[in-house]
């Protein structure tokens, strides 16, 4: 086999994890100058931004005016567990699961909150369940973005909008780079550290009315924990969706999302981070339709996602492996890139199969994908000469 020549040019930016992701183009310690550091998150200064936040999150993602939106701890996982402890049990509840993250929602409402009437529609890696079969007058819990897999929901449609069962969207790998049908989504959350590259630790929960009727109608069987609690007296917490948040947060943090925003506002808005993430997935679909020893994880193009893009080695020879050599194979590749510098974090999640993960969120420039992509037929074709030789 013919080996390339390792490549002259390097990405400008070898970060390609799939969280916490790559910062914004040009950032630096200098854009966060302004942090309310030493200052109360209840004083003035500490509210203001945290309602800033909540606002420019309105605009950008096109938030309807009469949904809350508050800013709660422990990350996207735990704002969907504040959701999933909230308001579920009132009804039946469908949960679906293509991913590693979606099986998760599932072991929290059959083995934690054990829900008597909760049913699970699976599908494997790489493909997502037939919508078709799931009953939206239950409530529905699933991730619109398969972060650990690749594929997305590729539209709303079949949600219907007579619902009667609320729909809980796990969107942190698929908000600000895909389309999120807010009238189709009763409760969205995401994290900061996605699509972004804000830091971690604080999370986004999203309520339609509907949810919010939820909250003030029913009360659930199980204990809340405090960090949960959006009720008091049978009614919404207001405070918690005006900046008012439930334990403090980093206003360090904060400042970074509030430049993440001000950034995005700045280049265009959702139109510009969604074409951005579409360009760079369109560099390695490019690769791939080139390169017949890779492929896409996700099935079919139209559920293909254009953030946390999973590949797998197609090549017969390094497929014929068992498991456990696939995964050393894929490892090594991604090894490879390390030690070079030019991509750090792109193995697959532990928990999918094996192969590479490359983030092609809004942060990431295309050219750094461009640049990257003749390095993985480099470090390919040294670790399929490296196999040839222990044969």
């Amino acid at each position: 086999m013919a080996m390339t020549a390792k490549p002259d040019v390097r990405p400008a930016n070898p970060r390609f994890s799939s969280g916490p992701c790559a910062k914004r183009p040009g950032w630096s310690l200098e854009a966060l100058q302004d942090a309310a550091l030493g200052r109360s998150h209840r004083a003035k200064i500490g509210k203001t931004k945290l309602q800033q936040a909540i606002d420019e999150t309105r605009e950008i993602l096109g938030v309807p005016a009469d949904y809350r939106i508050g800013i709660v701890p422990a990350s996207d996982t735990g704002a969907v567990e504040m959701a999933m402890w909230s308001l579920l049990g009132a009804r039946g509840v469908d949960c679906l699961a293509w991913e590693s993250f979606g099986a998760g929602w599932v072991t929290d409402a059959v083995k934690q909150l054990k829900l008597s009437d909760a049913r699970t529609l699976e599908a494997p890696y790489g493909e997502i369940v037939d919508f078709a079969d799931v009953d939206f007058d239950r409530d529905v819990v699933f991730t619109w973005n398969g972060t650990t897999s690749g594929v997305r929901v590729p539209n709303g449609d079949a949600i219907p909008a007579e619902r009667q069962g609320l729909t809980i969207c796990d969107a942190t790998s698929a908000a600000f780079a895909q389309d999120l049908p807010f009238d189709k989504l009763d409760v969205v959350t995401f994290s900061w550290q996605k699509v972004l590259g804000g830091e971690a630790a604080h999370g986004m929960l999203i309520l339609s009315p509907r949810a919010v009727e939820r909250l003030e109608s029913y009360k659930p069987a199980w204990p809340l924990p405090k960090i949960f609690r959006m009720v008091k007296g049978g009614k919404l917490i207001e405070g918690i969706f005006k900046g008012e948040t439930i334990n403090t947060p980093s206003m360090l943090c904060v400042e970074d999302y509030l430049d993440s925003l001000a950034w995005a506002k700045r280049i265009g808005g959702l139109a510009e981070l969604k074409r951005r993430a579409d360009a760079n997935l369109a560099v390695i679909e490019r690769f791939v339709e080139a390169n017949g020893w890779l492929g896409f994880l996700a099935k079919t193009p139209e559920i293909r996602s254009n953030t946390s893009v999973c590949l797998t080695f197609t090549d017969p020879a390094v497929a014929a492996l068992p498991e456990d050599g696939q995964a050393a194979f894929a490892k090594a590749v991604a090894s490879a890139l390390e030690k070079e510098g030019v991509a750090l974090d792109i193995g697959a999640y532990r928990d999918a199969p094996a192969g590479l993960r490359i983030w092609c969120g809004a942060t990431v420039e295309t050219s750094d994908l461009e640049a990257l992509m003749p390095w993985l037929a480099w470090a390919y074709e040294a670790q399929k000469a490296a196999l040839a030789q222990a044969a």
